[in-house]
């Protein structure tokens, strides 16, 4: 049986505390539980949009129509497809057993994404980055699912894909 204390869990590197949002920020998240799992060396941070080649800063995007449109009108989706495609293999090679994600984003959401409207309205679906993990079997949960994503990297529990 592995060792618990090795197993991983990938997790946006917002959430970890990089400054790589797409305004310069971070979403460093302060829950225990993840406080926890990040002194203990169990976090992977990736950032699937800095690994697709975007800068930081960088103009908001949004999905709409399945493209990933910036908010001057600019089609990035070939660069979140690549940022996905790094962060699953991220993800292979450290060998994850769920990720925790940050609800929302055009990569990352799991549960919702804004709706390409750049008016914050908020519809059901996943970010790209999220999207391809979950079909590659490595189960998303976002930030307020910290012990769920634990449970299921220690082998209990069976997570969610959120379909």
């Amino acid at each position: 049986m592995a060792d618990k204390s090795k197993t991983k869990i990938l997790v946006s590197a917002c959430l970890y505390g990089y400054c790589c949002k797409y305004d310069g920020g971070n979403n460093i998240l302060k829950d225990p539980l993840f406080m926890i799992l990040k002194n203990t060396g169990r976090l992977v941070p990736v950032c699937p949009e800095q690994l697709g080649g975007l800068s930081t800063p960088r103009v908001c995007s949004e999905i709409k129509d399945g493209r990933v449109i910036n908010k001057n009108g600019e089609d990035v989706t070939e660069q979140f497809e690549l940022g996905a495609q790094r962060t699953l293999e991220t993800a292979q090679k450290n060998h994850v057993r769920a990720a925790i994600l940050k609800q929302g984003s055009p990569s990352c959401g799991c549960k919702q994404i804004y709706d390409g409207s750049f008016t914050g309205t908020k519809v059901a679906g996943e970010g790209v980055t999220a999207r391809l993990l979950i079909e590659n079997g490595i189960p998303v949960f976002d930030e307020t699912e910290v012990s769920y994503a634990k449970l299921l990297s220690d082998g209990n529990g069976h997570g969610h894909n959120h379909n």
